[in-house]
This record gives C-alpha cells, sequence and structure tokens, in this order.
C-alpha cells in the first residue's frame, strides 16, 4: 500500500532554476563549485552517524552493503553516488528532469547502479529505506510540513535520516545570500532567506511528525579551515533524525 501523501511540496520555479544547472553539476569549478566544496563536509557527518546508528565497523569501506539508502532532492547525484560506494542500494527523487537525466548518465558512465527518479517525494510513495537523506532541500519547498511526513513514510523503522539546511540568521542573509550571490560563488536566484528554518523549527516540524531530532552540528566557513563541520549554527546546519521511541 502507497504511503504518498496528496500535498505537492514541489515549487515549480525552484525546479526551473536547478534544472538549468543541471549540465554544469558535476564540474567542480563551474556554477556548483560550492557544492563540491560542501559535499565532503557533509558526507564526513553522514558516515560518522551511519557507523553510529547501525554500529557499523568504522574501518569497513561499504559501512550501508545490504542496505537502502534514499536522497531527496538530489540533484545530479552528488550525494548519491558516494552512498553507492558505501554499499547501499540507491535512490535518487529530483523535482527537475534535466538534473535526473545528468545523474543517471554520470552514474552510467562511473559504473554505478542508481536508481533515479523524477517527482515529489510524497507522491512516488517510496518506503522502507533505511537511510533518508535531503540535503539543503527544505528550504526550496512549497510545504515544509508536507515534505517532512513524506520523510518519515520513506523511512524504515529503526532507519536514520540526515537533514541539512541554511538557518534564517542575520549572518546567513549578509553571506550566503547578499554576500556568495552577489560575488558568484552561488548561482543567484539560489537561496531565499525568509525560506531559511531555523534548528528550532525544524525540530518541532519533525516533533509534529513523530520524529526526533538529533543534536545539530553547524556547517561554518572561515579563512583557514574553508568549510567545516563547527559547534556554530549561524550559517548552516546538519542533524540527525530519528523515530521517536
Amino acid at each position: 500500500m502507497s504511503n504518498a501523501t496528496s500535498a505537492n511540496t514541489i515549487r515549480p520555479d525552484e525546479a526551473a532554476h536547478f534544472g538549468k544547472l543541471a549540465a554544469d553539476w558535476w564540474n567542480p569549478k563551474g556554477s556548483s563549485a560550492m557544492l563540491h566544496k560542501l559535499n565532503p563536509v557533509r558526507l564526513g557527518f553522514i558516515r560518522d552517524a551511519i557507523d553510529a546508528h547501525f554500529a557499523s565497523d568504522s574501518r569497513g569501506a561499504r559501512p550501508l552493503a545490504g542496505r537502502k539508502a534514499l536522497d531527496v532532492g538530489c540533484g545530479a547525484g552528488l550525494l548519491c553516488e558516494p552512498l553507492a560506494r558505501l554499499g547501499a542500494e540507491v535512490t535518487g527523487v529530483d523535482a527537475a528532469a534535466e538534473n535526473i537525466a545528468a545523474a543517471r548518465l554520470h552514474a552510467e558512465g562511473s559504473g554505478l547502479t542508481i536508481d533515479y527518479r523524477c517527482g515529489d517525494v510524497g507522491q512516488l510513495g517510496l518506503t522502507g529505506y533505511d537511510l533518508v537523506t535531503s540535503m539543503e532541500v527544505i528550504e526550496h519547498v512549497a510545504d515544509k510540513a508536507a515534505f517532512i511526513t513524506a520523510l518519515e513514510a520513506a523511512l524504515a523503522p529503526g532507519g536514520l535520516m540526515i537533514l541539512s539546511t541554511p538557518n534564517r540568521t542575520t549572518r546567513s542573509r549578509l553571506l550566503l545570500v547578499e554576500g556568495a550571490e552577489a560575488i558568484g560563488m552561488v548561482p543567484k536566484g539560489t537561496h531565499h532567506w525568509d525560506d531559511f528554518i531555523t534548528p528550532v523549527e525544524l525540530h518541532d516540524l519533525l516533533d509534529a511528525a513523530g520524529l526526533k531530532m538529533g543534536n545539530p552540528m553547524g556547517i561554518a566557513w572561515s579563512v583557514s579551515k574553508g568549510l567545516h563541520l563547527s559547534d556554530d549554527l549561524a550559517l548552516n546546519y546538519i542533524a540527525t533524525v530519528t523515530r521517536k521511541d
């Protein structure tokens, strides 16, 4: 039986914006260069969370072997491919058909089998995933509560969810929107500060869906370290999510 929700969480203008970037998504010096810098930081957090949650051998190369992973808002697959290399059977979902086409092409060239689907996660009826990730996506959806409900429906019993998103602070407006977009580090129109979500707001959305948020870690930037995990949540943060006991 499908657990699909009826609410449409996709904003067509957002899907169109990111779809236009599809051809350049895998270029580490192109319009998605910031994502290429961000991805290793997120992967470090994800790997630690996987090892802790599933009691994996942290020395093992494939801690997700035998498990299913779902990445929602996958773009052209920058996170899906590392998850596949960690052993997972991966499904990637994105609202932009152009991104899905680019993701399939890159996965084929990388020798990876990944199930890519274009559409709204709340209407695809996806269930039973041990790991559900959604990186920098919730700030772009039309209905945040419905989006969280759809992610919860996809999560298997005992599963792990990991979310990351910009925080809505004065510093994030100055640096992520007015700064990074103004100088071309991020494509213009990528961020809408009013749609950013604070950790307290995310906690409450998750709580209403029967989910529990772990202590978030900040993704900060400095001249000496570049992007890195930090206790500073002002710009961006990443957190684990599990079902309530």
